[in-house]
Formats: C-alpha cells, sequence, structure tokens
C-alpha cells in the first residue's frame, strides 16, 4: 500500500519546529546482496502504533524473517523523526545481533525530548554499532514521493526551505556524530583562536 500525498507531506516535511507532528513514519527497502548485485526483498511504510514506536515494530517485523545468516541484507529507511535514545539503543543492539545486515538511515527531522538530553547519546550508539544515519536532501525526497506515495503520477515539488533546513539539520548532525575527542579539539581551535 501506499502513502497517501497529504500524508506524506505533512508527516515528512523538513521544518525546523514541526509542532503537533507526534507520529512516526518509517518507509523501507530491504534488499539482500548477492555479491555485486542486490535483489529488492520488500519495501513498503509503518508508523506508530498502540505505544509502540515505529523503530520497534520494524525490528519485530524483520525478526520474524528468519534472515539468513550466510547472506548480506542491507535497509534502508527514510524517517519523519530520527529514533529516540532507547529505540536508537533498540536498533544497535539489533544491528550487533545481525552483523551481515546494514541500515542506512535518512530522516527528515531531528528528534530531541523536551525531558531529557539523551537523544544525542542514542544517534551517537547507533552510528557506533554501524547505522549510517543522514538528513533526507531533495533527492531522497523525490525517491519516497517515486516509491512511497500514491502520487498519481504528480511530479515532487519541493516546499519553500526544504534546501536550508536539510542543510541546518544535516550540521547540527554533524556535530552530534562527531567522536567527543574531535569536539575538544575544535573548542581547543576555537579557544586558540578567541572565538
Amino acid at each position: 500500500l501506499l502513502m497517501k500525498r497529504k500524508l506524506f507531506l505533512y508527516n515528512f516535511k523538513n521544518l525546523r519546529w514541526a509542532k503537533g507532528r507526534r507520529e512516526t513514519y518509517l518507509c523501507y527497502v530491504v534488499k539482500r546482496r548477492d555479491s555485486a548485485t542486490s535483489c529488492s526483498l520488500d519495501f513498503g511504510y509503518l508508523r506508530n502504533q498502540m505505544g509502540c514506536h515505529v523503530e520497534v515494530l520494524f525490528l519485530r517485523y524483520i525478526s520474524a524473517w528468519d534472515l539468513d545468516p550466510a547472506r548480506c541484507y542491507r535497509i534502508t529507511w527514510f524517517t519523519s523523526w530520527s529514533p529516540c535514545y532507547d529505540c536508537a539503543r533498540h536498533v544497535a543492539n539489533f544491528l550487533r545481533a545481525y552483523p551481515n545486515l546494514t541500515l542506512r538511515i535518512f530522516t527528515a527531522r531531528l528528534y530531541f525530548c523536551e525531558d531529557r538530553k539523551a537523544e544525542p547519546e542514542g544517534l551517537r550508539r547507533l552510528h557506533k554499532a554501524g547505522a549510517q544515519i543522514a538528513i533526507m536532501t531533495f533527492k531522497d525526497y523525490f525517491y519516497c514521493w517515486n516509491t512511497f506515495v500514491e502520487n498519481r503520477e504528480k511530479t515532487f515539488k519541493a516546499w519553500e526551505g526544504l534546501h536550508e533546513n536539510s542543510v541546518h539539520l544535516s550540521r547540527k548532525l554533524r556535530r552530534i556524530l562527531l567522536p567527543l575527542y574531535e569536539v575538544d579539539d575544535l573548542r581547543d581551535a576555537f579557544k586558540t583562536l578567541g572565538l
């Protein structure tokens, strides 16, 4: 089943302040890698359901597949929000349990809980477990529009601020994922320069 256009545009818009968007949507592609080629096994989308975050729902879904440990698999996610701390921990543990599986996450927006500052640590843990994490760009939105959305052959049109918000969020994510020693080196360099 494909996602309705309005649902996609509302939930995946990369606004800096996305108030009222409480659900997370996850579009996915699962491929099996056979030497230099890959075979697409499944694609679709999920959303949070009854108090269960979408990342955990996907892990339950893929765990039921009984993946062949002798084969390599690549999973690509396009998410409306980056994973919370707990979901990042679950996904990192899953990746460690399945070393034959790689995960790429393209996210529209970065999630930060108001109560805790744990989400950056969760993203670092997920990155350290091997997940590739990036902010969605026009190219990613275009791909999602043509793959997961009931678009009635309408071309994807960027909204005002899409590129600027992607650049802003990419810089923020890069600062989060920098190893702590690099952050300290940068702080020392800025102090030396008087900045």
